[in-house]
């Protein structure tokens, strides 16, 4: 029973993660509806933030994670100005080649500054805690309560606030949003503001038990894709399910399985479901 709760330790820490970086992802689909796949840059963007706060400015872990958000806030927002908004009228094809190379350019960018070396962020929450006999690292239920006290915030800024509301406008008809006096470029810059910022808030929890890279944000973007075609693209509470079925499935598939086929267990579950809902679990047709 011990390993089978740390194991659920393990995929609410994998879950949380992945839920708010494909919160940001479903949010940005929802405004432009094309994947945008320089969001794994804003992550790798938050992780390097974070850590040069900390081991250069002295910044404390929580200050750092604030400043990281804001920081990621604000490439997000230049990102939607100068690269995104000049394209609206375009076809979806431009944004994706936009958005390749926007995450070409961050990385390039990251790699000129802190080098291809792999670094790791110092966290104050290293210690575990004991509880009935259960043995858990701190710093993965600060993981826990944290990205689900997100998850919370967000859903009741878009459901009980008036900005919330036009998000949600603009994200089901943007032509119609413009007619009520909805203005589109405020919403598209905050939508895009609170994803960098949810993005880095994950790359600053995650990194102290990870390794921070050029590259960190492929693997973890990936999955947010197969997370949101899960769910249903442009579906927030989809994000949140499927980014929890994706962390329980590697966490005990690793555990049950082999370590070797962690990766690969998104993947077969994206061809599995989609194979009997197309649409995805929380929409009720292709879009």
């Amino acid at each position: 029973m011990e390993l089978f709760f740390q194991q659920v330790l393990n995929g609410l820490t994998l879950g949380g993660i992945y839920s708010l970086v494909a919160l940001g992802l479903t949010l940005v689909y929802g405004i432009l509806h094309v994947p945008n796949f320089a969001h794994g840059a804003f992550y790798m963007a938050g992780a390097y933030a974070a850590f040069y706060l900390i081991s250069a400015q002295g910044f404390n872990y929580w200050a750092a994670m604030a400043g990281a958000a804001v920081v990621v806030a604000l490439i997000a927002v230049l990102a939607e100005r100068l690269v995104f908004h000049p394209l609206r009228h375009a076809p979806g094809l431009h944004h994706m080649i936009a958005a390749i190379g926007l995450l070409l350019f961050l990385e390039a960018g990251a790699q000129a500054l802190w080098g291809a070396d792999f670094h790791r962020m110092d966290t104050p929450y290293g210690n575990v805690v004991e509880f009935a006999g259960l043995i858990a690292p701190m710093q993965r239920l600060l993981i826990i309560a944290a990205a689900f006290g997100l998850m919370v915030a967000l859903h009741l800024f878009l459901k009980k606030t008036v900005t919330g509301a036009t998000i949600i406008a603009m994200a089901q008809d943007r032509a119609g949003a413009a007619l009520v006096g909805i203005d589109a470029n405020k919403v598209a810059m905050l939508t895009f503001a609170i994803s960098g910022a949810l993005a880095a808030v994950a790359a600053a929890l995650y990194a102290p038990i990870n390794l921070i890279y050029p590259a960190m944000g492929h693997l973890v973007i990936t999955k947010a894709f197969v997370i949101i075609i899960l769910g249903g693209m442009g579906s927030v509470p989809g994000a949140i399910v499927g980014g929890l079925i994706i962390g329980f499935a590697e966490s005990f598939g690793a555990f049950y399985l082999s370590p070797d086929y962690k990766d690969i267990i998104a993947f077969a579950m994206l061809v599995v479901i989609l194979s009997f809902r197309p649409q995805g679990l929380f929409t009720k047709g292709v879009r």
